[in-house]
């Protein structure tokens, strides 16, 4: 695969322009009244797919938005690959945060992305990086130098949590079957350090409401008499964590991995500077539980954080109520082993033994999923390293990350094959943040790799 480079420096603006195109369509799922484009940005993926080299695609509708499926099959007796990623992006709030328009993708030079990076919501998270896979088929096609058999499926529901994925996937079993699965939505340590992510966090996903009295009450009147949801809200909050950030609840870290010192002492050669750390953050130290690094603490440990909190007035002046209620989303990320599920009900249980008499509390389940390991023993992990060191010219570091992608757990129990997740990304590219961005060279890089990975599992599984 020697003419890969000149490949990808042959095509690279058009490459660029067709992602560009693909960015501009707002595809997010969380919000109906982008309906449309989630199903417009479905099409885009069929069509581009079919130009790539597919010699099957079709748009499988869902109890959901659709998944868009596709395959080039060259020999039964071949291994197959199965690509999966999402077109969906998350919504781009708060709007007025983002130095350009969000679904006005624009190239600007970063000190991390000193050769240009695309910004535009989904640049990174995943239509970027599931678009590379696109024109890595497409180069190995027009070359001629597929060497095994490859699916796709390109979901639009992973940012609102994959709930059709699972029906999807649990009735077409056969048509999905594959010898491995190859995710680019993770990221890796730099430009020029690559890593492969071989860990991935659960996650348990809830909004709490807390209902004081009938009716937003006149706070010089009642204060000080009746219980204010807001207060005990975050009274009750500020209770999940001790002194040592340690979560209270109970149970919770019944299941919890506790790593040995020399696994520890590995993860620890990762070049890391907390100073540089603290700097891109504007911050002046880090936080965390008590005995654990940083990059221990967002990987291997598990988390309880609040992601929104609201209730009372909140628009311009002042207006004096007690509000009748308040509401809290938190997500809890976890560490493999805990079940999402059981952690979710040692939550309510917990939670709602904590509110006094004065209030009454709801806690709805909105979404989880399972962590997830793989091991580097694996060919699929041997053969993502062999392709990151030759194109890099520098092996790999396998590293666990602190996000989750809950539908790998649920490929391994329903289609016993193994995922590898060749992530092109930076830290620092924002995702899910305003000014996401994705790196030109990150792009153009995955577009280089990925065809290696196929090369080298083919010839591993022999």
């Amino acid at each position: 695969m020697e003419n890969i480079k000149s490949y990808v420096s042959q095509h690279k603006d058009r490459f660029i322009n067709e992602l560009i195109e693909l960015l501009k369509i707002p595809s997010i799922s969380a919000d109906s009244a982008y309906s449309q484009d989630v199903l417009n940005t479905a099409d885009a993926i069929k069509i581009a797919l079919e130009k790539a080299g597919c010699n099957h695609v079709e748009i499988c509708d869902t109890p959901g938005y659709p998944i868009v499926y596709g395959e080039k099959i060259i020999n039964k007796d071949l291994p197959t690959v199965l690509v999966y990623g999402h077109y969906d992006v998350q919504p781009a709030d708060p709007i007025e945060l983002w130095t350009s328009p969000p679904f006005e993708p624009v190239i600007k030079n970063t000190e991390k992305h000193p050769d240009g990076a695309i910004f535009a919501r989904g640049a990174c998270d995943d239509k970027g990086q599931m678009y590379m896979h696109v024109k890595a088929l497409e180069y190995m096609t027009k070359t001629g130098n597929l060497p095994c058999n490859v699916k796709f499926m390109i979901e639009g529901e992973e940012e609102i949590g994959s709930s059709s994925l699972a029906w999807f996937v649990e009735r077409n079993q056969e048509k999905l079957a594959n010898d491995v699965i190859l995710i680019s939505d993770t990221g890796m340590i730099s430009n020029s350090q690559p890593s492969i992510t071989t860990g991935l966090r659960g996650l348990s996903y809830v909004e709490v409401e807390v209902t004081g009295p009938n009716r937003d009450l006149h706070s010089g009147l009642y204060g000080g008499a009746v219980a204010n949801p807001i207060n005990v809200l975050t009274k009750m909050i500020a209770s999940l964590h001790d002194s040592n950030n340690h979560i209270t609840i109970p149970g919770f870290y019944d299941k919890v991995e506790e790593l040995s010192s020399q696994e520890r002492a590995e993860m620890a050669k990762a070049p890391f500077s907390l100073e540089n750390y603290k700097k891109a953050l504007d911050i002046d130290d880090i936080y965390g539980e008590t005995g654990y690094t940083t990059n221990e603490r967002n990987s291997i440990r598990p988390t309880l954080d609040v992601n929104g909190i609201w209730g009372g007035y909140t628009g311009e002046g002042a207006k004096t109520v007690i509000a009748s209620k308040a509401y809290a989303k938190i997500s809890m990320r976890l560490v493999p082993n805990q079940d999402w599920k059981e952690i979710t009900d040692l939550f309510i249980k917990h939670f709602e033994s904590i509110a006094p008499k004065a209030v009454k509390v709801k806690v709805t389940p909105h979404h989880g999923g399972q962590g997830y390991v793989t091991p580097i023993d694996n060919i699929g992990y041997q053969a993502a390293n062999k392709a990151y060191t030759e194109t890099f010219g520098i092996p790999a570091i396998p590293q666990r990350s602190g996000g989750s992608i809950p539908i790998v757990a649920l490929f391994e129990k329903e289609l016993k094959s193994k995922t590898i997740l060749m992530g092109f990304g930076l830290d620092s590219d924002a995702i899910h943040s305003p000014n996401e961005h994705f790196g030109v060279f990150n792009y153009l890089k995955g577009i280089e790799t990925i065809p290696l990975f196929y090369k080298y599992f083919t010839e591993m599984s022999k």
